[in-house]
């Protein structure tokens, strides 16, 4: 944790999965012994250094047990002191509901697309209880898409002419990553 805490993130989460790790939205998925993850929890609380780094106890125990079996597995890792849970891939608005009431911690709900979980929106998941929410591969899955479509189209006509007006402008990607502070003076885009 000392080395995460230094890098400066705010938190990390600790999954209940078998390695090698898959997907939580995939078939084919094993998971620790509970007493395993509650000591990898216990663990990882005594390495912590900073008390506002969050340890997050995630359970992939929905897609391997049953719904039973991931509330059981997350009241033992907040028990064992776990600052939250992300119960991965719950399949359903009323499932999300229904682990809110029964886990009394902050919750982590993750809106991955074209996975077993509905798409919920901020405001619905704030109502249901849950107080983080994560897009992983959404800003990836909208890029790579771009880049394929952007991709095929310079194989086809053989310049990016076409695709200026929707491309970020040199000074924006500067502004962006606070590069040149000399950006504002420059003439073009």
């Amino acid at each position: 944790m000392p080395t995460l805490e230094q890098t400066g993130l705010a938190g990390c989460h600790i999954e209940d999965q078998e390695f090698p790790k898959r997907c939580g939205h995939l078939a084919g998925k094993e998971i620790v012994d509970i007493d395993e993850m509650v000591g990898k929890i216990r663990a990882a609380l005594i390495a912590r250094r900073d008390s506002d780094f969050l340890i997050i106890g995630r359970t992939d125990a929905r897609a391997v047990e049953n719904f039973d079996g991931a509330v059981k597995r997350a009241r033992s890792y907040v028990e064992a002191g776990a600052d939250g849970i992300f119960p991965e891939a719950l399949q359903s608005a009323e499932e999300f509901k229904a682990f809110a009431r029964e886990v009394k911690a902050p919750l982590l709900a993750n809106m991955t697309e074209f996975g077993k979980s509905p798409l919920l929106s901020f405001q619905e998941l704030s109502e249901f209880g849950y107080r983080m929410v994560i897009f992983p591969m959404s800003a990836f899955r909208v890029s790579m898409k771009a880049s394929d479509e952007f991709l095929r189209d310079l194989k086809r006509r053989g310049t990016q002419s076409g695709w200026l007006d929707k491309m970020q402008t040199r000074r924006e990607l500067y502004e962006l990553l606070d590069y040149d502070p000399n950006a504002e003076s420059w003439s073009g885009r």
